[in-house]
C-alpha cells in the first residue's frame, strides 16, 4: 500500500462521514461505519484494479458498509418513522401549480440541455451535492437510500417503518426538489416553451 494512496483514502474521509450520518442517522453509527470502509479500503488497496477512479471505489466500500449496518439495525431494533414535518416541502410544492393544478409560467420545467454532458463535469456534482442539501432530511435520506445505495422500496419502507405509498411520495417529492434546484442552480432558467 502506498502513503499516496493511504492519504488519498483519508482525504474522502469528510464526505464519508457527511452521508454516513444522513443514512444512519447516527453521528456515532457514521464514524463507526466510515472507519469500516476506509479500513477495508486500505486493506484491499492491493485489489483495486484502477478500472474505477478511486473515491468511488472507497464510496461503494462505503455504500455497502451502510447497507450491512442498515439491515442488521432493522434485524435487531425497531426503527421508529422519523418525525420529520412534511408540511414545508407540501408548501413548496403546492406553489408551483396554479388552483387548475398546471405549472405556474415561473415554474414550469425547464430544458436541461444534454444531461449526461452535464454529468460527467466535476461542477454539476457540487451543485447536485447543494441541492441534496436543501431537501429536507427523511426525504434525501430516502433519495439516497433509493438511488445511491440502490435498496428496493420493500427494504426502504421496512428499515423506516413507512408504507409504500409514502415512500413512493417522499421519492417525488425528492425528485421533484432536486429537479427543480438543478433547473434554478445548473441548467439555467429560460422557461420552457409549452
Amino acid at each position: 500500500m502506498t502513503s499516496a494512496a493511504a492519504e488519498s483514502i483519508s482525504a474522502f474521509r469528510p464526505q464519508m462521514v457527511k452521508f454516513a450520518r444522513l443514512q444512519l442517522q447516527d453521528d456515532a453509527a457514521g464514524e463507526d461505519v466510515v472507519q469500516e470502509a476506509i479500513e477495508a479500503a486500505l486493506a484491499g488497496i492491493d485489489r483495486f484494479a484502477g478500472r474505477a477512479a478511486l473515491k468511488t471505489w472507497v464510496f461503494t466500500i462505503l455504500r455497502h458498509k451502510i447497507v450491512d449496518a442498515l439491515r442488521e439495525r432493522s434485524r435487531t431494533v425497531q426503527v421508529s418513522s422519523l418525525e420529520r414535518d412534511d408540511e414545508s416541502m407540501d408548501d413548496t410544492f403546492d406553489a408551483l401549480f396554479k388552483a387548475n393544478e398546471h405549472w405556474r409560467p415561473d415554474s414550469r420545467p425547464r430544458p436541461w440541455g444534454d444531461p449526461h454532458a452535464a454529468l460527467e463535469q466535476r461542477q454539476f456534482w457540487e451543485v447536485f451535492e447543494a441541492c441534496l442539501e436543501v431537501l429536507p432530511a427523511r426525504t434525501g435520506r430516502v433519495f439516497m437510500m433509493r438511488e445511491f445505495l440502490g435498496l428496493e422500496t420493500d427494504e426502504i419502507c421496512s428499515t423506516l417503518s413507512l408504507t409504500t405509498s409514502h415512500c413512493h411520495v417522499i421519492l417525488h417529492r425528492a425528485r421533484a426538489g432536486l429537479r427543480q434546484c438543478l433547473t434554478q442552480g445548473w441548467f439555467g432558467t429560460e422557461p420552457a416553451a409549452c
